[in-house]
């Protein structure tokens, strides 16, 4: 079975949010996904991933610097992810989740457009948007019918 690895920094429980809608969008399409703390994720989850969606909030127009050391990892490691997808929350500026998706493509990893940016606490009409790029995932990593 497909697996995708959802994997987030949030600081105040908003991309967590998002990470979470996410993942519920890749279940409701069979595929395999869980919502992981960048802390927790490991290396050999990210190997074996057919898919990865990363997220951080933004800071200072940055993403936060341990998810830039946490995808300079990834990069050591080999990623061999298809697909992926960049998402986060924000309070002005909002510039991590496009950060995220130039690292991943560097990567050699296919990114979604538009990468996912929310402004402040996720909406319900925002986390639809994030169950939609969930299931937007699966539907890559299943392939065409």
């Amino acid at each position: 079975m497909p697996k995708i690895v959802v994997v987030y920094l949030s600081t105040s429980g908003n991309t967590k949010a998002m990470a979470d809608a996410i993942v519920e969008g890749i279940k409701s399409r069979n595929i395999d996904a869980q919502a992981v703390n960048f802390h927790e994720a490991r290396i050999e989850d990210m190997k074996s991933a057919d898919a990865i969606a990363l997220g951080s909030s933004t800071f200072y127009y940055k993403m936060l610097p341990p998810m830039e050391k946490f995808i300079e990892s990834l990069e050591k490691a080999h990623i061999k992810a298809k697909f992926g997808a960049a998402f986060g929350s924000y309070g002005w500026s909002g510039e991590a989740p496009v950060m995220i998706a130039e690292k991943m493509r560097e990567l050699g990893i296919n990114v979604i457009d538009p990468v996912l940016r929310i402004q402040y606490q996720p909406t319900e009409k925002d986390l639809d948007e994030c169950k939609r790029l969930g299931k937007d995932l699966a539907i890559k990593v299943k392939g065409p019918k």
